[in-house]
């Protein structure tokens, strides 16, 4: 299967180097690459070492707080709860005088 060379910003990739990341950068004329990884760390790669990576295009994962470092129970919202099963939304017109 061929590799995409190409990083493209944006897109996420999955690297037997280097686990999941995402490309947030890209500078063709420098040829530097900045990828984010899950946990939000960046790190700039030449294109050799892009190349070396034999990055493959992923899926992002389901699941956006990893880069914030934050656990489900900070959201301040019950994700698991839906709002037809509390009764108590309010419409936000209401709240208007």
């Amino acid at each position: 299967m061929a590799v995409n060379r190409t990083p493209e910003i944006g897109c996420w990739y999955e690297s037997d180097l280097e686990g999941t990341f995402e490309v947030v950068a890209y500078d063709p004329d420098d040829r530097t690459i900045e990828i984010q990884y899950f946990d939000g760390a960046v790190e700039e790669i030449d294109m050799d070492g892009w190349i070396e990576l034999a990055a493959r295009p992923t899926e992002a994962p389901e699941d956006w707080s990893g880069s914030y470092d934050i656990e489900q129970e900070d959201y301040g919202v019950d994700l698991d709860r839906h709002h037809s099963d509390s009764g108590d939304w309010q419409n936000a017109v209401d709240s208007f005088e």
